[in-house]
């Protein structure tokens, strides 16, 4: 007879679970290294501060997230962030109400996201090839959207000054509202993912294409569904940076790529496809953040954040492998036993 599981052994028992709490301990060690280091990175404004500063990462970390447990990657977000932030700001500086600057530069990355799914879902293009493509294409649009100039500030009146307070500047219940914005993203995401339909075929292409094919999974629509969300999720962060900045930079969301790669490693998501909690993305944000905001404060030079960052980036991804061949190499060694009795 099995033994039953008591609620901490069943909720450490869940899949990922170990990594998930990993990366929120290292939230952890980082918030107390950096306060020591300097007093002020832990006072109330400063910590406000940060949480705004963790929801770029957190949105382009649940798309990432969401493609890679599909077993690809997205190397587009970046762009397409861009391409959001360009055409809205555009469309505002030359008259454009804000909700129609929004809707045209929703529509131009959902219709990337779905490119992106045509490609790797339908025409098997490897993820890497497809998305470098459309990568190159959405930072074109974005060029190209103000004649290859950043735009002028949208303004600081009226509907411009509303769209800024709405997704960047402005507070609810003494928290920024990007906060909220972020959190009530993540939680449909996470809602999707964890107990959808939709949800078990990302899950399950991510672990063997082949087989959830055979179980009737629509592999296309399904890899699409994963792009559209990453588009998405880019598309939003391409309003907040452009709220942020109040105007249209051609050279928004470079290296977004990689911001999304580590939020979604850094806090378990499995580069090769098939496991991850999209819970983990918070604390992967949340360190990506809270290292870019402790090493300024800590006066390292950009060059050596950059060198930190990356090598954690690597070291997860490594693990991740390690781990992985490491079950490989159990089941295998498990059947042999089974074989010789």
């Amino acid at each position: 007879m099995q033994k039953k599981l008591n609620p901490m052994q069943r909720f450490l028992a869940i899949r990922g679970i170990a990594s998930v709490l990993t990366a929120f301990a290292g939230v952890i060690v980082l918030m107390i290294i950096f306060s020591i280091l300097n007093p002020n990175f832990a006072k109330p404004n400063s910590l406000l501060t940060l949480m705004r500063s963790v929801v770029p990462f957190l949105l382009v970390g649940i798309g990432q997230a969401y493609v890679c447990i599909t077993g690809n990657i997205d190397l587009s977000i970046g762009s397409v962030l861009g391409m959001s932030a360009m055409i809205s700001a555009t469309m505002m500086c030359n008259g454009s109400h804000p909700l129609v600057a929004v809707l045209v530069a929703f529509l131009a990355c959902m219709f990337t996201g779905f490119i992106n799914g045509l490609l790797v879902g339908k025409f098997k293009l490897p993820p890497f090839i497809g998305t470098l493509g459309t990568m190159t294409i959405a930072r074109g649009v974005a060029q190209l959207a103000n004649g290859n100039y950043n735009t002028d500030n949208i303004g600081s009146e009226g509907a411009a000054q509303m769209y800024k307070d709405i997704l960047y500047y402005g507070k609810t219940l003494g928290i920024y509202n990007g906060v909220w914005i972020g959190l009530i993203v993540w939680a449909i995401f996470f809602y999707i993912l964890t107990f959808t339909r939709s949800g078990r075929h990302i899950y399950a292409i991510g672990s063997n294409v082949d087989a959830a094919r055979l179980s009737g999974v629509n592999v296309f629509a399904t890899t699409t569904k994963a792009y559209m969300v990453s588009a998405f999720c880019a598309f939003l962060t391409g309003l907040i940076t452009m709220a942020q900045s109040g105007m249209g930079d051609m050279s928004a969301g470079m290296s977004y790529e990689m911001y999304a790669v580590a939020a979604a490693v850094i806090g378990g998501v499995s580069t090769l496809g098939g496991s991850g909690l999209l819970v983990g993305v918070i604390a992967g944000a949340s360190v990506w953040a809270i290292l870019q905001s402790g090493l300024t404060f800590a006066n390292v030079p950009v060059a050596f954040r950059n060198i930190i960052i990356g090598l954690i980036v690597v070291a997860c991804v490594l693990f991740d492998v390690l781990r992985r061949d490491g079950k490989k190499s159990s089941k295998k060694a498990k059947k042999e036993a089974v074989k010789v009795a």
